[in-house]
C-alpha cells in the first residue's frame, strides 16, 4: 500500500512532501505552469521506456529543494527498490518544486534529510495531517497583488471512491491566484484589510503582476485503478480541471503548475471515471488546503477572516 509523509521545517517555513510506492506505481504527469521546476519528469512521457515509480516528491525551496529526492532515494536503494541497471538498483523519484523563499527564511529549503525524514515518517494518507504541513509549511495564495497581501495556504488532501475503485488527490496550493469557494466566491486571496480583491478587478499594469516564480501549485493523484501511463497522462490532464475549477486565474506564466498520477493497479476501472473523479477530489483538496492552513510568517489564513 503507498503511503505519504511530510517533514517540515516551521520556523523557517519551508518543507516537503513523499509519496511511497513500495511496489512501484505507473506514473505521468501534466504540467501546465509557464515556471516549473523538476526532476525526472521527462521520464513520465507515455512514450519514455521506464513505466514504474517508487515515489514522488513536492517540495518547497524552489529548484535547490529539489535535493529533498535525493534522501528519498536513498531511502529507496536501502529497501532495494528502483530500476535494474544491471549494475545495481536505481530507485526512480521524480519531483517538483514550488517557490516558498518569500515565506519564512529565503536561505532555507528541503535538503536530503529532509527527504528521508518525510519517507521514514509516511503512513496511510488518512493519518496525514492538513494545512501548515510538507511541501504547504510555505505555501501562500493570492500574489496577483502586493506579496505582503497574499494568504497563508498549505497542503490539503481529498479520497473519492466508486465501488473498489478509489481515487485520492493530494496539493501543496501555492497559487499566484485566488481559491475560490463552492459558492463561487472567494475564500482566499490578496487581502485589502479582511476583503479579498477581485483578480478580476487588477489591471495587470506595472510591478504588482511581475511574480514569476514565487508560486506553483504542486498536486499527486493515486489511483488503485490499473492504467498505463497514457492514461494517467491523461487523468493528469484532467485532474488539472479540478485545480481550475477552485484557483483563479491558473495555469499563468507565474506558476509552474505541475499535477502527477500514479496508478496501483489493484482494480479496473475507465479513464473517464478516475479522471472525473481525479478533477473532484483535487478541487477538494485545493480547498481543504485553505480550510487547514494557519497563519504564519505575517500571512494571514482562511480562519482568520471568520
Amino acid at each position: 500500500m503507498w503511503r505519504i509523509g511530510h517533514a517540515q521545517d516551521h520556523e523557517k517555513g519551508t518543507g516537503c512532501t513523499v509519496l511511497v510506492f513500495p511496489d512501484g506505481a505507473t506514473a505521468s504527469c501534466d504540467i501546465r505552469g509557464g515556471a516549473p521546476g523538476t526532476r525526472e519528469t521527462v521520464l513520465l512521457a507515455p512514450e519514455c521506456t521506464v513505466d514504474k515509480v517508487n515515489a514522488l516528491v513536492l517540495t518547497g525551496g524552489s529548484a535547490r529543494g529539489l535535493s529533498a529526492a535525493d534522501g528519498v532515494m536513498r531511502y529507496c536503494e536501502e529497501r532495494g527498490w528502483g530500476f535494474d541497471s544491471g549494475f545495481g538498483m536505481i530507485p526512480l523519484v521524480p519531483a517538483a518544486c514550488l517557490f516558498d523563499l518569500g515565506c519564512g527564511e529565503p536561505s532555507a529549503w528541503p535538503e536530503p534529510s529532509m527527504g528521508m525524514e518525510a519517507c521514514l515518517g509516511a503512513r496511510p494518507l488518512e493519518e496525514s495531517p492538513m494545512g501548515n504541513y510538507g511541501a504547504g509549511t510555505g505555501a501562500t495564495v493570492g500574489k496577483y497583488s502586493l506579496l505582503g497581501k497574499a494568504m497563508k495556504s498549505g497542503f490539503g488532501w481529498a479520497r473519492k471512491v466508486s465501488g473498489e475503485l478509489e481515487v485520492c488527490a493530494v496539493t501543496a496550493l501555492n497559487a499566484f491566484g485566488a481559491v475560490r469557494d463552492l459558492a463561487g466566491g472567494f475564500m482566499a486571496g490578496a487581502l485589502d484589510g479582511d476583503r479579498i480583491i477581485d483578480p478580476g478587478s487588477m489591471s495587470g499594469a506595472g510591478d504588482v503582476w511581475d511574480e514569476w516564480g514565487r508560486n506553483t501549485t504542486l498536486a499527486a493523484i493515486v489511483t488503485n485503478a490499473r492504467l498505463d501511463k497514457a492514461a494517467c497522462r491523461r487523468v493528469a490532464i484532467m485532474g488539472q480541471a479540478g485545480l481550475a475549477g477552485a484557483l483563479f486565474p491558473f495555469n499563468t506564466p507565474f506558476d509552474g503548475d505541475t499535477v502527477f498520477c500514479a496508478a496501483t493497479g489493484e482494480t479496473s476501472s475507465s479513464t473517464v471515471l478516475v479522471g472525473w473523479l481525479a478533477a473532484s477530489a483535487l478541487e477538494e483538496a485545493a480547498r481543504n488546503a485553505v480550510l487547514h492552513a494557519r497563519s504564519a510568517f505575517g500571512f494571514a489564513s482562511f480562519s482568520d477572516l471568520r
